[in-house]
This record gives C-alpha cells, structure tokens and sequence, in this order.
C-alpha cells in the first residue's frame, strides 16, 4: 500500500479535460494523485487538428506534470476499489479519502508525449499521399475531421458515411441541415442512414461496402464512432449497482455517485441529463472541487453545491475558420461561430486553465 500524507488525500482516476482540472485546482489543498494510462494530457477535440496539421499538437499535449507541480502520477489504469483503495493494472494498492471518477472514453494511445507526437505525423503523411479518405461516422468528430481535410486538402475526395438520418444528431435539425450544406459544398460525399463495420476492416484497406449496398473506394479511412465509456472495470466491484446499461455512472445533484460520501463522478462517465462534451467535463470538474474543498475543511453537507445540467450548446468546427453553433435560442455557421472556437479550438483557454502558458509549447 502507497505510503500517505498527513493531508487529506484526493485519488483522480482519468487525467481527461475533468480529470486534469480537479487534480491541478486540488493539489495545493490536498494530497492528490492522479492516475492514468499515458503521460500526458491530450486536448480530445483537438485530435483531428493535430492529424491534418501536427504541430499544432505542440500546445495540445501536454505531459501532466508539466501543471501538476505538488501532485504525484500514477502511470496505469484502475482495475478495481474498495471503500478505501483504489487497485491499478500494475499492481498498485493507493488508499484515498475522496475519489474522483474521471475516466470517460478509454483511448488506444502511446505511454508518452513523443510518441503521441510521432503518432500524429505519420497520420498526416497518410492522408497528404491518399487522394481518397473514408470517414466513418457523422457526430461532431467525424464531421470536424471532414471539415478539416476539405479545407487543407480540397483535391481530395471525401466521403463521409454515417448510420443517422443527419448529421451531429445531438444538436438541433436546423444546425445538422446547415453543417450537411456546408460539408457538401465543400465536395464531401455524404451517405446517410448507412452503415460500415470498423470491427471488419483491416487498416490497409481500400474498398468498402456500406449496409445500403454502397460502394466506396478510399486509399485510407479514419473510425468517427462513439467510443465506449471507461466504466467496464466498475461492472463487478462494490459500485456494480450504480452502473447503468448504458455504462454511466448514477450520481446524485452533488454529483457524487449514488449512495456513497467520499466518491465522484465526473466527465463523460456519468449519467447527467445533458449532451457529453470536453466544457462541461470541465464544469463538473470546477463544482466537483469546490464540493471536496468544503468537506476538507469540515463544512456541512448541505452547503454542498449543486448541480444543475446544461442545456444544448455547441459549436462544431468546419475547417479553419468557420463552425456551427447550436445556442440556446438559435443556431448559426459561419465566420462569426468560427471565431469562437475553430482557430484555435480553445487550445489557449484549455492551457491557461491548467496554469500554463496559453501560446507556450
């Protein structure tokens, strides 16, 4: 077992946009240790920049101890807990006084920095020599993807298959029908409500069939799909009844998982009412060490906050300088949505809300 501190200790399970944010704005009040399957912390939505534009991964990845300066890292993954300890893949026994959950969509990613870096440069030297590319889902990964090789490459032949009736179905129609446009004005190939099965694919093939019976040719393809949620290893342990069928996590309006005291859930893996995207993970983040804050220095549980789910806001990049904004009273494409994030894709927000440089590398 880990020897501890005499200050409260703070287990962060996940070092995504939640896990990150809580561990950084808890290590000074806690003893925290952030457990995680890779070195660093990579800005999720900006991955796809990064594949047609590496260097932009520069700012994007960042090792955790770069702004975690009084934490400790534990390179693995959890594969079990008790009421008080945390259990890892290598063998690690950590006790916690709180738990934070984190751990959102398990990714297949390289241990450190320099080879994610590496990743991301042979990604793009196979789409700079491909005159095809199949994209395989049309959530707003798969349709940032295809934004992103239109506007860098448009020689190229695009095609966008997504087993919907429309596009980044999480927002509303009139936005999915603004980014359809878009897209197809900009020579993407859309194929709606088809499917093709990545499980049956191989990485060097070029010749598709979609569930419709439609023929795709493309010298390389890229998986858009959801991902499953981090949750698998909780199925069988003391919190396998508060685990629902979709692999969420139930919490309560504190977001701490049901029927426990000292255990949060945050990010993606838990089951409040509201689309999953990285700012909201953040916000879960921010409330979340607020609340262990106060129970750290003994106040009452009902001045704990609480937590109230957002409602539909998005803005999805189309290329570099412009996106789609779903807001609460209308939507919007174009230059003006574009400004707000498709830039820069709040690389520089992201970064300065861990304690860093936001223009450093």
């Amino acid at each position: 077992m880990e020897g501890s501190r005499r200050s409260t200790r703070v287990v962060v399970i996940g070092g995504g946009p939640a896990g990150s944010l809580i561990a950084r704005t808890l290590q000074f009040v806690a003893d925290v240790v952030l457990i995680d399957p890779k070195e660093y912390f990579e800005v999720p939505w900006a991955a796809l920049r990064c594949a047609v534009e590496p260097k932009f991964a520069e700012r994007s990845l960042i090792n955790h101890k770069e702004y975690l300066t009084n934490a400790r890292l534990v390179t693995s993954t959890a594969v079990d807990l008790t009421e008080r300890e945390i259990i890892t893949a290598n063998g690690r026994w950590i006790s916690y006084d709180y738990l934070v959950i984190a751990t959102g969509h398990p990714t297949s990613v390289p241990l450190t920095r320099t080879e994610r870096l590496k990743q991301f440069k042979e990604a793009h030297e196979q789409m700079k020599s491909a005159n095809s590319v199949l994209i395989i889902g049309g959530g707003p990964t798969g349709v940032e993807l295809a934004g992103e090789i239109a506007s860098d490459f448009p020689a190229k032949q695009v095609t966008l298959v997504h087993k919907g009736l429309r596009l980044v179905e999480f927002i509303g129609s009139k936005a999915s029908a603004k980014t359809f446009s878009w897209l197809t004005s900009k020579n993407v190939k859309v194929l709606l409500n088809q499917e093709i099965t990545v499980d049956q694919l191989n990485s060097k093939q070029t010749e598709f069939v979609t569930t419709e019976g439609t023929k795709v040719q493309a010298d390389c393809w890229f998986n858009c799909t959801g991902k499953e949620l981090g949750s698998s290893w909780l199925r069988e342990g003391i919190l396998k009844d508060r685990v629902n069928k979709q692999g969420q996590v139930m919490v309560d309006e504190h977001l701490r998982v049901l029927g426990t005291k000292t255990i949060f859930a945050i990010g993606d893996i838990n089951d409040t009412a509201e689309s999953k995207q990285g700012y909201i993970a953040q916000k879960h983040a921010i409330l979340t060490a607020k609340n262990i804050k106060l129970l750290i220095k003994g106040g009452k549980e009902s001045h704990l906050s609480s937590y109230k789910p957002a409602s539909t806001m998005a803005i999805v990049s189309l290329g570099r300088k412009e996106a789609v904004a779903q807001l609460p009273f209308f939507t919007a494409i174009g230059h003006i949505p574009g400004m707000l994030k498709s830039k820069d894709l709040f690389i520089g927000k992201t970064r300065r809300e861990l304690g860093l440089d936001p223009d450093g590398i």
